[in-house]
């Protein structure tokens, strides 16, 4: 390919407060409509914001895991434009004076490699209403006016859409680590927009951007960018130039579609918010907010390497959820090794968590009763695919792994003469087989082994099968 990709993204996270940026309205996502709304929120003629105290406190703990310079003074601005979910005629944002400035987000690439993407700047706003349309027409929501957000804007740092989800998947563990956000996409309380542009490999100057706005899974900001960089692509090669607009994603055909010609800073009309002084912020109170951070992913990651030993992998996989990897630990600290522990959070417990779309924390089987699952196996009183069936009955029934074996009566077969009196049974039945064997076909071993464990119902042990067939077959 002759261009370079050239990748920034705006994510808008709400934050986790009780009550809305401006007022006292509840923040509590699924209420019904228009039923945590207020004067204010609602821009009524005469009222007043108040800042919401907790909201700066949360943006400020976001910028400092961001590693940004936050700001002794920052500035609150009037956005200025005119749509249905904002009712007020213009939005309150921070513009030329944000909170903070000048962070760092480092990712993980394909290779493994470290690559560090530049986050601009970090600041507060309110976010707008819902419309919603149906065959009867369009309504609005204002709900969600009003709801604490923090847009953090990066650095066109990202040279292809994959490392753009990497950067946003990042990003949201970082916000789920340090609890300012929900980063649940699915109620749009983290959701991104993307500029993309091509050049030429090799020149400085970056081609025209186009905006992909409201991105709300990793998934379709993928699929939205590959789309855009392909377009852009034969826009280019057959001569035409790139239009700066906004674009939207339509997830069913798989293609971004133009919305409206992109507006510059000047179309919004900045100006200073007249009825919110400038928010001061001193290096006490910032220092309060550092001393109050858990520990972030990259630190818990290498602590996770350093501790338990684990690949790079597999502690930035366990690293990226703090519940997840505290329910790790407690499987370390309930006597499994780290490894072992790894390997079962990474197969058996997150492939339920991805079907069944749940956190760690809704995870029915507890890490105490994971952890004797897994001691069955080490102890060889139950083989690994005994332990799987076990693990698949505790999901739904709620017993612990020693009522399952007992009462199904899946202990493993640990007697070598009950065992050996099932290997002569299947070396009896497969004279043919035992010659081909004994000719050099060592790879029929395959074939008595899942003889025995099949005849045994799955309760020979694996170790002693093998070990009496290698004997007996020579």
């Amino acid at each position: 390919m002759k261009y370079e990709v050239v990748i920034g993204l705006e994510v808008h996270a709400q934050l986790l407060t009780n009550s809305k940026m401006f007022c006292s309205c509840s923040t509590k996502y699924g209420a019904l409509p228009n039923s945590n709304v207020c004067p204010v929120c609602t821009g009524q003629p005469g009222t007043l914001p108040v800042l919401n105290s907790k909201a700066v406190e949360y943006a400020v703990r976001t910028a400092l895991a961001f590693n940004c310079k936050v700001n002794h003074q920052s500035i609150f601005a009037r956005k200025n434009y005119f749509y249905p979910d904002l009712p007020k005629g213009y939005q309150i944002s921070q513009y030329d004076e944000p909170l903070a400035v000048q962070g760092i987000i480092s990712i993980s690439l394909s290779d493994g490699a470290q690559k560090s993407i530049g986050v601009t700047r970090v600041h507060l706003e309110e976010d707008a209403g819902k419309n919603i349309h149906d065959d009867h027409g369009s309504y609005v929501d204002f709900n969600r006016s009003g709801v604490p957000l923090v847009e953090i804007v990066s650095e066109p740092d990202m040279r292809s859409p994959q490392e753009a989800v990497s950067y946003f998947k990042k990003l949201r563990s970082i916000l789920g680590c340090i609890e300012t956000s929900g980063c649940n996409m699915e109620e749009g309380n983290l959701r991104c927009d993307a500029n993309v542009s091509l050049m030429l490999k090799g020149s400085k100057k970056f081609g025209t951007k186009v905006e992909i706005k409201n991105l709300n899974s990793f998934r379709f900001l993928e699929k939205a960018l590959s789309y855009e960089v392909q377009r852009q692509t034969e826009l280019l090669d057959a001569g035409k130039t790139i239009e700066q607009e906004t674009r939207l994603f339509d997830s069913v055909k798989g293609l971004t579609k133009s919305m409206r010609k992109k507006e510059e800073a000047n179309d919004y009309r900045y100006f200073p918010e007249p009825d919110l002084a400038p928010l001061i912020l001193d290096e006490n109170y910032i220092n309060k907010v550092r001393s109050s951070m858990p520990e972030l992913p990259d630190a818990k990651k290498e602590r996770l390497t350093t501790r338990y030993s684990l690949s790079d992998y597999d502690a930035e996989v366990i690293s990226s959820d703090k519940d997840l990897a505290a329910y790790y630990e407690d499987l370390v600290s309930n006597g499994l090794e780290p490894k072992l522990s790894s390997n079962w959070i990474q197969t058996e417990v997150m492939r339920v968590l991805n079907e069944r779309k749940q956190g760690i924390l809704e995870f029915p089987i507890s890490s105490k009763s994971l952890s004797e699952l897994i001691k069955l196996v080490k102890e060889g009183k139950i083989n690994q695919n005994t332990a799987k069936d076990v693990f698949n009955e505790m999901l739904n029934g709620g017993k612990n792994a020693d009522q399952i074996v007992a009462d199904k009566g899946l202990s493993q077969i640990q007697d070598e003469s009950e065992i050996e009196k099932i290997v002569d049974q299947v070396i009896a039945s497969s004279p043919e087989q035992v010659q081909q064997y004994k000719s050099g076909k060592t790879n029929l071993m395959g074939h008595f082994v899942g003889s025995v464990m099949k005849q045994s119902k799955g309760k020979a042990n694996p170790q002693v099968v093998n070990a009496i067939l290698k004997k007996k077959l020579g």
